[in-house]
């Protein structure tokens, strides 16, 4: 293989002129594992949710949580931002699961202060460190006229999760399957498929969706992040890309760190799909 050729290096190029940082972390699952800053602590913004919802399911798992039971959202819950709870009352009293489920999907503030307030901010932590991300921390509930950041981890341990995941391994095979279906539902995919080609996702032109991604995206002024599972017809990947230290706060769809990952996301997508489920070609042998 030609080594001015390499994944790494093509990726290198595309980012050259980005104006930040990336951390990346790509595994296909085959043996492969490409890492870019993957070591380097980023704020994670909403992408800290994914570690709330695995120690939901973890709680539950070992019966100290219910994803059936009752929650009340309450006044101290209220945050501005992503989601739709903010259009009800307090009071209103969810499952669970619903908060958990707004939480991702929508990326809902106020489900995710009430899933803080169920699980407890330091059981939280403790279960994240069970689950092997030793460089994560939930700092604190999401009020942004309080705390200046949300959450710190790097992209290692994001794609941790997604690996283990997508395995099966992460809490119980049960567990892991439905949070899966709970992270397709997501609906802030912007940088992982902005440059996708909307036919393979489209099911209106294709007898089924050919790919599909299960992933939870994050932004804050001080980061832009996305990762999660890509399913295509060779298999899954797990890709990873967190942003820091660009110049440009404001949020809009065309923000550097969208279209640069975006571009990077469609590198590797192309890359995956002309090797048939690699990042390299098998070693013959």
């Amino acid at each position: 293989m030609d080594v001015r050729l390499t994944l790494e290096k093509r990726i290198e190029a595309e980012i050259k002129s980005y104006d930040g940082i990336m951390g990346i972390y790509l595994d296909d699952l085959r043996g492969t594992v490409i890492q870019i800053k993957a070591d380097e602590t980023f704020e994670t913004a909403s992408a800290i949710k994914t570690w709330i919802l695995a120690c939901l399911f973890w709680e539950a798992e070992n019966g100290r949580a219910c994803l059936e039971d009752q929650i009340e959202y309450k006044k101290e819950h209220w945050v501005d931002g992503s989601g739709v709870l903010g259009a009800l009352e307090p009071g209103a009293l969810l499952r669970v699961r619903d908060a958990a489920t707004f939480m991702m999907i929508v990326s809902d503030n106020i489900a995710t202060n009430m899933m803080i307030d169920y699980l407890g901010l330091d059981r939280i932590n403790q279960c994240i460190r069970r689950l092997g991300s030793m460089d994560t921390v939930l700092h604190n509930p999401i009020h942004f006229d309080q705390y200046e950041r949300l959450g710190t981890s790097t992209p290692r341990d994001y794609a941790s999760i997604f690996i283990r995941l997508v395995k099966g391994e992460l809490i119980s095979p049960e567990a892991d399957r439905q949070m899966v279906e709970i992270l397709k539902k997501q609906q802030y995919q912007s940088m992982i498929t902005k440059d996708f080609p909307p036919y393979f996702m489209d099911s209106d032109n294709t007898d089924d969706v050919i790919i599909s991604v299960a992933s939870k995206s994050g932004s804050m002024d001080a980061c832009r992040n996305d990762g999660g599972i890509v399913f295509t017809p060779y298999g899954p990947y797990v890709i990873v890309m967190f942003h820091k230290e660009f110049s440009d706060a404001m949020y809009y769809p065309a923000h550097p760190a969208t279209m640069f990952g975006a571009r990077v996301s469609r590198l590797i997508l192309d890359q995956y799909l002309a090797l048939e489920g690699r990042f390299y070609p098998a070693l013959k042998g």
